[in-house]
């Protein structure tokens, strides 16, 4: 992600075994909702930290953005160098030679932290899973086949994760999921026609979408930032539950 902006840091929160290491911004004392942000190819957990005060949400909005660490692994893309990944890459591609392995390990990992924020007093219902590249790939991937409802699905430069077999792995709980998909229409390292392709594919499958397009290479800007805030706050972040 482009830099475009700077808060103050977020603190490390506590990371139990097995658990990935997040970083963890609130906007208030007690978070009624959550919303974990999966970074792209070799970034980590800091990388979004600085749009949270760009999304405008209300000033009594309680908040929890948890911003996890991918683990380290050799990338095939990148010459097999160690980086932050959440799977391996042989190409951009939404379906050819996929990590299968290492998706199934992440997308374990990230079940593992939804489980947490509902651990916390969070429910699924004020939950949300946002990524930007291949943490879009994977916000995709585990929110529309999480068995538990949750409030929104944000997914930014990226794509379907076995796009052929989600009509059959969807689950029932997340069909109506809303989901902003938003994309540089000059995006050289995920196309755009494949944003507008993840977007398509959800629409055929009566998943509540919104596309957005923008005049960016791989990237976000603040347009985009104020699109996810509107989008964050029709999702009800902001509102206070009913108790």
């Amino acid at each position: 992600m482009d830099d475009m902006s700077s808060a103050a840091p977020g603190q490390p929160a506590p990371t139990p075994e097995g658990l990935l290491e997040t970083v963890e911004v609130t906007t208030g004392p007690n978070p009624h909702f959550s919303v974990i942000w999966l970074h792209g190819l070799g970034a980590d957990g800091h990388d979004f930290e600085p749009v949270i005060p760009m999304l405008g949400l209300p000033a009594e909005a309680q908040v929890r953005f948890v911003f996890p660490h991918a683990p380290v692994r050799p990338v095939t893309l990148n010459g097999g160098m160690p980086m932050r990944a959440w799977y391996d890459i042989k190409a951009i591609s939404a379906s050819r030679d996929q990590d299968e392995a290492g998706i199934a390990r992440s997308a374990a990992q990230v079940e593992a932290l939804l489980a947490r924020e509902q651990a916390r007093g969070v429910p699924p219902g004020q939950q949300l899973l946002a990524g930007f590249s291949q943490g879009g790939a994977m916000a995709l991937h585990v929110a529309l086949r999480y068995p538990q409802r949750l409030a929104g699905l944000i997914a930014l430069s990226s794509y379907l994760l076995f796009p052929e077999r989600l009509a059959t792995e969807r689950a029932a709980a997340n069909a109506d999921l809303p989901v902003f998909v938003g994309h540089g229409s000059e995006d050289p390292v995920v196309p755009a026609a494949m944003g507008v392709a993840t977007a398509r594919q959800l629409e055929a499958l009566a998943q509540p979408v919104s596309f957005h397009s923008y005049p960016l290479p791989h990237s976000v800007s603040v347009p985009e930032l104020a699109d996810i805030g509107r989008f964050l706050r029709d999702c009800g972040v902001g509102a206070k539950p009913a108790s």
